[in-house]
């Protein structure tokens, strides 16, 4: 089956566990049409660079899928629909790389240069 990376934007005002819970209803999404999650991470509330719908700030999320487009297109159908989601960005990919993405490698480096002053 394709590879996929999905980049989800959620409103603000959500809590964080109502954030997560959207990486888990979108999961089930995904599952239910065949495919599967291989791997999902919460980046937080970040600043965006411009507002969407009046909102400054969003929670990000990523997944990592392995799934047929069909479960894919249903899964961006769905988001599209969500009041609480902004933004999805899908992504189709040839391999998912190991280990956490390039966003959670960032706090990673943030937090050794800290160390070394």
């Amino acid at each position: 089956m394709p590879l996929y990376e999905h980049v989800m934007i959620a409103r603000q005002d959500l809590s964080n566990t109502q954030a997560e819970g959207l990486i888990e209803h979108f999961s089930s999404v995904i599952a239910d049409q065949g495919g599967k999650v291989v791997d999902h991470e919460y980046w937080g509330v970040k600043t965006m660079a411009y507002k969407i719908n009046k909102n400054r700030k969003g929670h990000y999320a990523f997944l990592r899928t392995d799934a047929p487009s069909a479960a894919v297109l249903e899964m961006e159908r769905l988001a599209r629909l969500h009041d609480d989601v902004m933004r999805v960005l899908t992504i189709k990919v040839d391999a998912h790389e190991d280990g956490p993405s390039v966003q959670m490698q960032k706090r990673d480096e943030r937090s050794e240069r800290r160390d070394r002053r």
